[in-house]
């Protein structure tokens, strides 16, 4: 999931406002590592382009379901819980705001491992964010924000400028940079275009998905963004301009990237790769650059997904989705319960990326495939209401395109993902059935209504538990 999601409540922004807040809320981490992570999954050059066109196209598509569910369906305002669970029942809802919420908070681990990571560039001991002194330094920097956020503390506004221009401006030195002194070398860009047949291309492009999925999530929150609007104009204008502007930036970053070194140097750098890139065009100045703006925007960014993982329940409890314990609040008004708890899950996850020497990249893989199904089921939303008409005026040729577009993209990104990750989900989805019985027992209604509800039930529990058995005997590894 990217950073810096939890949105100012900024009414009457105009179209460059709306743009540039669009822009510089959906790009985080995922630009400064995408590229070798791909190289890493045995993509090369002309599977990575490809899978950027294909993550072009449907999130564009996913972008416009969730524009048009804004209009045609106002009324609902818990977001992927509500558009899952009018479309297919309340207990795919409540999967689709749990798998949102384990998503989140999955987002914070891999932050802050990414984060020591960087660190350790300027402080050797912390290595690549995943040793025991970064684990017990990212467990207290945890904590120190959980604190933080139980006094009421929300985002400033002065640390989302920070944060923005910490991350941005790596990047367009980066660009300027890689162009200007001539470290892009077409010949490097070419070598290898499509592997040495090794791994089949289809592959290849799978391999490209979740990364691009991670460096989007967050682009639903756009349609939130545009509805504060100055002029209705400008909405439908700045999404799309914004949304080209970050394709572009992707881009432009991976096709220079790819011109710089070879898939198997990049394959091999650690992280964060864009500073190791950097560094081969214009020296150790640049991988330090690169570093203090990891730094800085990944610390500023802590609070804010702090927030937004801590809400998820919170604002979910208050709809009557999970339990009554998740809307408590103290003093501060905080959501005491649910920031606890979400905090130690990531503390847990942090002791098992120390155990498993997990990485960066392996936990944004898990964030990315938990919200797989929160965008395949908001697609898939629209699209039967575009087929229905329901609360469309005009032609429905639009509506039901981009339905499909999303709907579609939505199953590629779970075919993509890969059987393994799809399986390891089902581990992570299974114990919300237990909040679910819970949260519908106290409100005195049937748990499960129908006999789809059962089935969907059973077949998670029969997967879960067959996962954790593959964990076991070693044949399914989910870091």
């Amino acid at each position: 999931m990217e950073e810096d999601k939890v949105i100012e409540q900024v009414e009457g922004l105009g179209f460059g406002s709306l743009t540039a807040l669009i822009i510089g809320s959906t790009i985080g981490s995922g630009i400064f590592t995408i590229t070798a992570d791909m190289a890493a999954s045995g993509a090369h050059t002309g599977a990575v382009l490809v899978g950027w066109l294909i993550c072009g196209i449907g999130m564009f598509g996913l972008m416009m379901c969730y524009f048009g569910l804004n209009k045609v369906r106002p009324d609902l305002t818990n977001g992927v819980y509500s558009y899952a669970s009018e479309g297919f029942g309340e207990f795919v809802g409540f999967n689709s705001v749990w798998g949102y919420w384990l998503s989140a908070l999955l987002c914070n681990v891999s932050y802050l491992t990414l984060l020591f990571g960087a660190i350790g560039y300027f402080v050797p001991v912390f290595g690549s964010g995943s040793n025991l002194v970064s684990v017990v330094s990212a467990s207290v920097l945890l904590w120190i924000v959980n604190g933080l956020v139980l006094r009421g503390v929300k985002e400033a506004a002065a640390i989302s400028i920070v944060t923005t221009i910490a991350k941005l401006v790596p990047i367009f030195v980066f660009i300027v940079a890689v162009i200007f002194v001539g470290a892009f070398k077409p010949d490097i860009f070419m070598d290898n275009f499509w592997g040495d047949g090794t791994m089949p291309i289809g592959d290849q492009i799978k391999a490209t998905t979740s990364a691009t999925v991670w460096s989007f999530i967050g682009i639903e929150g756009a349609v939130v963004l545009s509805g504060r609007a100055r002029k209705s104009s400008d909405v439908g204008k700045s999404s799309m301009v914004a949304f080209l502007g970050i394709l572009a930036i992707y881009v432009m970053v991976a096709v220079l990237s790819m011109g710089v070194m070879t898939t198997e140097e990049l394959a091999n750098l650690e992280n964060p790769q864009m500073a190791g890139i950097l560094r081969e065009a214009v020296g150790p100045w640049g991988s330090a650059l690169v570093n203090l703006g990891v730094i800085l925007s990944l610390a500023g960014a802590l609070l804010g997904w702090t927030i937004l993982a801590a809400d998820s329940p919170y604002s979910a409890a208050e709809q009557g989705v999970f339990m009554k314990i998740f809307a408590r609040t103290n003093k501060h008004n905080s959501p005491a319960f649910s920031l606890f708890l979400t905090n130690g899950i990531v503390q847990a996850f942090l002791i098992i990326c120390y155990f498993n020497d997990s990485t960066y990249q392996a936990f944004y893989t898990l964030s990315a495939s938990m919200i797989m199904i929160p965008y395949f089921l908001s697609a898939a939303y629209y699209l039967k209401l575009a087929i229905r008409g329901e609360g469309f005026s005009g032609s429905l040729l639009g509506p039901r395109f981009f339905g499909t577009l999303g709907t579609v993209y939505g199953l590629w990104m779970l075919y993509s993902g890969g059987l393994d990750y799809v399986l390891i989900t089902t581990v992570l989805y299974a114990p919300g059935i237990v909040f679910y019985a819970l949260a519908k027992r106290e409100q005195g209604q049937l748990i499960f209504r129908g006999i789809g509800e059962i089935l969907l039930v059973s077949a998670l529990i029969i997967a879960a538990i067959s996962s954790v058995i593959m964990i076991f005997n070693g044949t399914l590894k989910p870091f």
